[in-house]
């Protein structure tokens, strides 16, 4: 029996994958987490096979985590289930020995066996990510050649990203779309993760490259 811990800070999701994956031959979920530092009390103590993780939690961020993660039971397994798609992230938590990096728009199908392929001994990354060579210095790119925008960001974070490339401030943006000036920031900062890209001029050459804007 494969033995799971995920770690997601989406609650509804987090418990629909449980609740999925359980019913899956041969796996088993044996615990779960919200934040990085319920998942830190709870690894010292933990018997898994492999560590199903996000990228960010809300509380610690990557990087710091895998450290932690490290120093407790340096031989886990971790493969990432994330919607950040950028390139720059991978090429982060590559040096931390992960096993794996997986897209949440896969299907179940391609979750089990990512799974079982990170279970033996091999690594599994999701086949919209570009990767040829682990040792690779990426570029600052989100991979998405073969994906449609609209499959990639919803419809607000298309008209954040559209205004932000017509130079509107925040504030404007949030008055044009009656949202709150932190919403728009998150929406940005949200926006820079999933396209993983660096700052305002990858956004715009995002939205240039995919006829956005002209």
């Amino acid at each position: 029996m494969l033995k799971v811990f995920i770690t997601d800070d989406h609650e509804l999701y987090l418990e629909g994958l449980v609740l999925l994956l359980n019913k899956q031959s041969g796996i088993e979920v044996i615990g779960s987490a919200f934040t990085g530092e319920s998942l830190l009390n709870q690894l010292p103590n933990m018997e898994i096979d492999i560590l199903l993780l996000d990228v960010h939690l809300p509380d610690i961020g990557e990087e710091e985590l895998l450290k932690k993660i490290r120093e407790i039971q340096p031989g886990l397994k971790i493969l990432y289930l994330t919607i950040m798609r950028g390139t720059r992230y991978i090429h982060k938590l590559l040096k931390y020995d992960i096993q794996g990096y997986l897209l949440k728009n896969t299907n179940i199908a391609e979750l089990t066996n990512a799974l079982e392929t990170v279970a033996g001994g091999n690594k599994f990354f999701s086949k919209e990510i570009n990767i040829l060579d682990t040792n690779q210095d990426f570029r600052n790119t989100v991979t998405i050649e073969d994906k449609k925008v609209d499959e990639i960001l919803s419809k607000r974070e298309i008209e954040v990203l559209t205004l932000i490339c017509k130079e509107y401030s925040n504030s404007d943006i949030a008055k044009k779309l009656f949202l709150s000036v932190s919403t728009v920031e998150t929406h940005r900062k949200n926006l820079i993760a999933k396209l993983g890209v660096n700052n305002t001029v990858g956004l715009v050459k995002f939205a240039l490259k995919n006829k956005l804007i002209e």
